[in-house]
């Protein structure tokens, strides 16, 4: 996403898939008019598929880069990947990026989570070659084109650029490789920016690749001048989230008493009692939270650790609206002048 000449730091905006085609375009043009370099929506399961987000968002701007954060090649084959991509495309020219992700709460809905690295380096191999015209044909383990396939409707000139959402060390060798970007979705911790941009700078020049991918530090987001507001509605939001990163994050050690207790009021249907049990240290490693000072403190400590472009999750503040102007209009123009002297 191209980022404003004075610093290095680029932020966006990620939303839910909860909403209306009208209140999409309304927050897209939002977002693009206080400024943000760009927009994601989420394909978290249950959710609304991703693509009409985007493309009622795309009708409402004109600048803004565009994309899924992510799609799962676990639960969409990698040729209907490509349709919606070339679609969203052809709804935004030069606009849209292509976000994977190996995919959250499968178990539950009985789909396979074997061979995960495979599966996304399988995906991005049959995604290139379907949107680059190539009818050679693909033979991998999981994933076959036959000779002579080939998508019927228009491709992009070009492929287009690749975010990788990963906090494993595996998948980041293999981002390395093929990305522009890797996200660390629900984190807000600095430690982990930092390890990640090791692990993808160390791939990348062991592979002869002279720029890594940059790091993206994503999270949910409350907002508010109301600080203790924004901490309540932070630690509901995040709980759900909380239960799958928590021990993904290889330079902190969460209390495995509060996560079994988390885990248990979120069996319940308790999601307030979920987030009574997260702390407000806790609670700032992997969700942007509290006031617009704590929200430029907590980016400034990423963009310094190694984060390239910062990604404000759902629900913004105490709504999206409130949240995203407040965001806009405090947030993003103190970003904009301190992320230089942060890196």
């Amino acid at each position: 996403m191209t980022a404003p000449a004075d610093t290095g730091l680029r932020v966006s905006v990620a939303l839910q898939t909860d909403k209306t085609p009208a209140a999409y375009a309304r927050l897209g043009a939002a977002v693009e008019t206080l400024g943000f370099d760009g927009l994601s929506v989420f394909a978290d399961l249950g959710y609304q598929p991703p693509l009409p987000a985007l493309l009622a968002v795309a009708g409402a701007t004109r600048r803004i880069r565009l994309g899924v954060a992510g799609w799962s090649p676990a639960l969409l084959h990698p040729v209907e990947i490509a349709g919606q991509l070339a679609a969203l495309h052809d709804a935004a020219p030069g606009r849209a990026y292509l976000g994977l992700v190996r995919g959250s709460w499968l178990d539950r809905i009985g789909v396979a989570t074997d061979r995960p690295v495979r599966r996304l380096a399988e995906c991005i191999g049959v995604l290139t070659r379907l949107l680059g015209g190539d009818d050679q044909g693909y033979h991998g383990e999981i994933y076959t084109l036959a000779p002579g396939f080939r998508l019927a409707y228009p491709l992009p000139d070009r492929m287009p650029p690749l975010l990788v959402g990963t906090w494993s060390p595996t998948t980041a060798r293999l981002a390395a490789l093929h990305a522009d970007e890797v996200k660390l979705g629900g984190c807000t911790n600095p430690d982990m920016v930092a390890l990640m941009h090791s692990w993808l700078t160390g791939a990348a020049a062991a592979a002869g690749r002279p720029d890594a991918p940059g790091v993206v530090a994503g999270a949910v987001t409350v907002v508010d001048l109301d600080r203790g507001a924004a901490l309540r509605r932070a630690r509901r939001e995040v709980a759900m989230y909380l239960d799958v990163v928590a021990e993904l994050d290889r330079t902190l050690e969460v209390d495995p008493d509060l996560l079994a207790r988390l885990r248990s009021r979120l069996r319940d249907g308790d999601a307030d009692g979920a987030g009574a049990v997260i702390d407000t240290d806790l609670l700032r490693r992997f969700a942007f939270a509290g006031t617009p000072a704590d929200i430029v403190e907590q980016c400034t400590a990423l963009a310094a650790a190694g984060a390239g472009r910062i990604e404000f999750g759902t629900p913004h503040g105490l709504t999206d609206d409130g949240g995203i102007e407040l965001l806009g209009r405090a947030v993003l123009p103190a970003l904009r002048s301190t992320a230089g002297d942060a890196r």
